[in-house]
């Protein structure tokens, strides 16, 4: 079997992202098992034409001539195009091959209101906000969604959501990202919170740095970069002189424990982003025992494996957590949950029947 993964990143060369963490996971782990895989992205910084990463085969495209993708689609000759999220190079690789399957996973549905608040909360400026939307949301997008073999969700908050806008006239089907666990988790001695993001304007990390100052005793860590550098600079600027907030440069998961170790360690992971669909991090520390903590609850993750901050006070969720161990307890079901749900090995067989079911048609 060959598959192509259709993305605008994969976590290398500069660019890290939830959309490009799952796409790397997705196709190392079909690689492992023997499938063909190849992916067509964006080239970022140093990225040549031709990679070979995990045992995918990157095929690199400058951003500022899409089309020369169509080639690229053509030189993957896969069975199977899958687009981790719809883009204009969904309808370019129907172009392409017309005659193989075509499936999409929606990873972040957005509407006009989440796109508003994108351009509210610019990462870089609202330039690029704009370029997103043009690219992502235009109605050949939508028509190659429309004519897909099958479309998938990676959140269950996503699918009524996705089958509204883009008009379809079934369900997706909800269909788990891979998330890897940690066989032996020790949580530190004393609370340890932590904030796993980038630092950008709708994550608002400033309200995770407010909260560290207003709990001198418990010990904050920070990890992310944000692609806005004065942003960035003023955030550390403010709050970097607090003796108990750790902050600290992104960490490649694919290239070390650290962030396995960080989430391994500590009690609650708190999220103050403005908007999410099921950000990847949710499910890893549940994956590692830690309660959630955040004003976002995708498909209960927070209620259910934390507290849902529903009047901004962040301060009350955090001592409600701390109280009579509610944090281990949560973070307890949790783990069971996503162990259940989102493990590789359940998640990728899915994935490969799933491919072998639409071949069989």
């Amino acid at each position: 079997m060959k598959v192509c993964l259709i993305a605008m990143e994969i976590f290398a060369w500069g660019k890290y992202g939830g959309f490009g963490r799952s796409t790397r996971m997705i196709g190392r782990e079909l690689a492992r098992r023997g499938v063909e895989v190849t992916a067509v992205v964006p080239r970022r910084a140093d990225q040549r034409a031709v990679e070979e990463l995990d045992g995918i085969r990157v095929l690199g495209f400058e951003f500022h001539q899409p089309f020369a993708a169509l080639e690229l689609f053509r030189q993957a000759d896969a069975d199977v195009y899958h687009s981790q999220e719809p883009s204009f190079h969904t309808f370019l690789a129907k172009q392409a091959m017309p005659d193989r399957k075509h499936v999409v996973t929606f990873r972040d549905t957005r509407d006009l209101s989440d796109w508003w608040i994108e351009l509210k909360y610019p990462s870089l400026n609202y330039a690029q906000v704009l370029a997103n939307y043009l690219y992502e949301d235009n109605f050949l997008v939508h028509r190659a969604v429309r004519g897909a073999d099958a479309c998938f969700t990676a959140s269950k908050l996503l699918i009524p959501r996705a089958r509204r806008k883009y008009r379809l006239s079934v369900d997706p089907q909800f269909l788990a990202s891979p998330i890897p666990f940690s066989e032996s988790i020790q949580k530190s001695v004393t609370p340890q919170v932590c904030f796993v993001a980038r630092m950008d304007r709708r994550k608002r990390p400033q309200i995770f740095f407010e909260l560290a100052s207003q709990f001198p005793e418990i010990h904050f860590i920070a990890v992310g970069t944000g692609r806005n550098s004065d942003w960035n600079s003023g955030l550390r600027a403010h709050y970097g002189n607090l003796p108990n907030l750790e902050i600290r440069a992104f960490e490649n998961q694919f290239e070390g424990p650290e962030i396995s170790d960080l989430l391994g360690q500590s009690w609650i992971l708190v999220n103050t982003s403005v908007r999410e669909a099921l950000p990847t991090t949710f499910i890893e520390a549940a994956a590692h025992g830690c309660a959630i903590l955040s004003e976002r609850d995708p498909d209960g993750f927070t209620s259910n494996f934390g507290y849902h901050v529903r009047d901004g006070d962040y301060a009350a969720g955090l001592r409600h957590l701390l109280e009579n161990d509610c944090w281990r307890i949560q973070g307890a079901a949790g783990l069971e949950y996503t162990r259940s749900i989102f493990n590789v090995d359940r998640s990728i067989q899915l994935h490969i029947e799933k491919y072998r079911e639409i071949l069989e048609r």
